[in-house]
């Protein structure tokens, strides 16, 4: 009877001290941030976007503005995800020979982008780029290292990527483009993911416009990133000024990404005063937010 009740406490004990684990690790987990990962099928973003913005599929008759858009995308998961942080965003697209193109390495060296490259066939389809995001995304929900992914994306290729994802426990939001007429999503992968938004036609007006001859008369030609530097902490000083320091101290927090709109009405005010365009133009783009970071740091 004795040596029942001692292997009763020892039991017990053990029994406590897995519990006492047990605790630990859940405490451990509750203080580990959540993150969140973005996923873009540049394939389906140049067509979706294309024909919703200047009604044509065809990445040649229209400019696209990778790095504001990305920031635009970027602050939209902030938005959502709102007590997770941002690994990084994934850019999937194809080139031929798997050769980036001198738009993919602009965007490449964009901060927090991660380029990743499938073919280009004969007839300038993507190929193994659906392989690719399945990759990532069933290996960063193996290790952790995301607990939501964002997937901007249409195609029913897809639906294994998402399966992977959720089996090994991230959630996976679908992010999709408005479309003018119809659908531009397989109803499978809709039916798969954990939750869907589709983004307008507003959303994406601002970065995506038909090729034209240059946006302003008289300009002197393209200035130099001092010029645009200049010119983005002047604007800093005029919006310290009209906004109130108030307003503009409550951007500081989310160095370097300024929100959507605070980007765009950054950007437009930046042209008028420089009568150039700065659209699709990703370094002079940097020079200005820099130019307007440098100054607002400066005052606190």
């Amino acid at each position: 009877m004795d040596a029942m009740n001692e292997d009763l406490t020892a039991l017990h004990a053990r029994i406590d001290r897995t519990n006492e684990l047990l605790h630990r690790m859940l405490a451990e987990v509750a203080k580990t941030p959540s993150t969140h990962a973005i996923f873009v099928d540049a394939g389906y973003l140049y067509a979706a976007a294309g024909r919703l913005v200047t009604g044509t599929e065809d990445r040649r008759a229209f400019d696209l503005d990778a790095e504001g858009l990305i920031d635009a995308l970027i602050d939209r998961a902030r938005t959502i995800f709102a007590d997770s942080r941002l690994l990084r965003v994934y850019w999937y697209d194809g080139a031929r020979r798997r050769i980036h193109t001198a738009e993919q390495q602009t965007i490449a060296e964009l901060p927090d982008v991660k380029v990743r490259l499938g073919n280009l066939n004969a007839n300038n389809q993507q190929k193994g780029v659906d392989s690719l995001i399945r990759t990532d995304l069933e290996s960063l929900a193996r290790h952790r290292a995301i607990s939501d992914a964002a997937l901007l994306g249409g195609d029913e290729d897809l639906v294994s990527a998402v399966e992977a994802a959720q089996g090994y426990g991230a959630r996976v939001h679908l992010w999709g483009i408005e479309a003018p007429e119809g659908r531009n999503q397989a109803e499978p992968l809709l039916w798969e993911v954990d939750s869907q938004r589709t983004l307008d036609l507003d959303f994406f007006k601002p970065y995506v416009s038909r090729r034209t001859a240059p946006a302003y008369e008289g300009s002197t030609g393209r200035p130099t990133r001092e010029d645009v530097r200049f010119v983005g902490a002047q604007i800093a000083a005029k919006w310290l000024v009209a906004r109130g320091r108030e307003t503009m101290v409550g951007l500081l927090p989310g160095h370097p990404y300024l929100p959507g709109s605070v980007d765009q009405d950054l950007l437009v005010e930046a042209e008028g005063l420089l009568q150039y365009s700065l659209r699709g133009q990703a370094d002079l783009r940097r020079c200005l937010r820099d130019g307007f970071w440098d100054h607002l740091q400066a005052q606190y």
